[in-house]
């Protein structure tokens, strides 16, 4: 895998400059976001650097295993301390997210720090607010951006057990669990390396997928039993209301991967998941082909990610955002007869 030089030696000069650090990442932080942060935290760490991980809010419990998550600083449970750390850092490291947007209520505290800034990045059409940028779309995960940078940068000895741990946790599920099309053979050979180091994929898969509390699956059964299905384009659209949240007393990632159920049935194309969470809908979106989710994400949803992985924000009811997603599908009526 070879990453432009300049990229590198940019890269290289603010990691060598810096001796304290700070990593974040965007609003819900999923197993790429802390895969990443985490397994960074672990390279850095090793050659002596003080590193502080800070996420913009909770997330799930099933990547509490990973090492360094006792040190995460959450920044809507401790305001001052995180804006404390990233008001003295001598370098932000932004990871998983190109926008600061993307950071939620940090936002205002990340966009008046005077540190130098390293971002690595795999969504399409990046903000400009970095010193260093390492931005590749056709990359499966930061996670593995993160793997090839530490080993442009030869650094290969740093990556541990412990770092590997993290760095194949994010790759594994921002992949699921490397069936979606953005799996390469640079991805493979990636996570060889990874095996290498001594990760033991069963385990890994198990402390993610195998923490399911029964509350969790009684929510899946209610919105798969509230799906509707669109044959003619080859659509499905899922949802949750915040009542059906209380109900099945919800706990932060309990609704991670429900979008992936719809289109997973034999024929669809496009599958999308709505929660009524903190008085707005929130929409995750996955498609197949030449069905561009990040597009309908940005053009009508305040969101966006990939060309077949996106999310977005509808400040409507329920009821009205599922109605103009409806209302949307005959435009992309062609890419659903490809």
């Amino acid at each position: 895998m070879k990453i432009d030089e300049s990229i590198v030696q940019g890269a290289k000069s603010l990691l060598a400059e810096a001796q304290n650090i700070v990593i974040t990442n965007h609003v819900g932080p999923d197993g790429d976001a802390m895969g990443s942060a985490l397994g960074f935290k672990e390279i850095l760490r090793q050659q002596g650097k003080s590193v502080t991980v800070i996420v913009p809010n909770i997330y799930p419990k099933f990547l509490k295993w990973m090492k360094g998550d006792d040190e995460v600083i959450i920044f809507e449970d401790a305001r001052a301390h995180a804006s404390d750390s990233i008001k003295t850092t001598d370098l932000i490291i932004h990871l998983d997210y190109n926008s600061l947007a993307r950071s939620g209520e940090m936002q205002g505290i990340l966009s008046s720090a005077t540190a130098k800034r390293l971002v690595v990045d795999h969504h399409q059409q990046p903000d400009d607010f970095a010193d260093v940028l390492y931005s590749d779309t056709s990359m499966s995960s930061t996670c593995e951006m993160v793997f090839h940078l530490a080993q442009a940068l030869g650094w290969d000895d740093y990556i541990n057990k412990e770092a590997a741990d993290c760095l194949y946790t994010g790759m594994m599920t921002d992949t699921g669990n490397f069936r979606f099309s953005s799996t390469t053979p640079t991805t493979h050979r990636a996570v060889a390396r990874l095996l290498e180091k001594g990760v033991l994929p069963q385990e890994i898969a198990s402390a993610v997928y195998d923490t399911n509390s029964r509350n969790r699956l009684k929510l899946l059964s209610r919105c798969l039993e509230r799906m509707e299905v669109f044959p003619q384009y080859q659509s499905a659209i899922m949802s949750l209301s915040a009542a059906d949240l209380d109900e099945f007393d919800y706990q932060k990632g309990d609704t991670e991967g429900f979008v992936n159920y719809g289109l997973s049935m034999e024929g669809t194309i496009m599958s999308a998941f709505l929660a009524e969470k903190d008085n707005r809908i929130k929409m995750s979106f996955r498609s197949k082909g030449d069905f561009n989710v990040n597009q309908l994400a940005r053009d009508h949803f305040n969101g966006g990610g990939h060309i077949n992985a996106a999310g977005g924000i509808s400040e409507e009811s329920m009821e009205k955002t599922i109605e103009k997603l409806k209302a949307l599908l005959p435009q992309y009526e062609e890419l659903a007869k490809k």
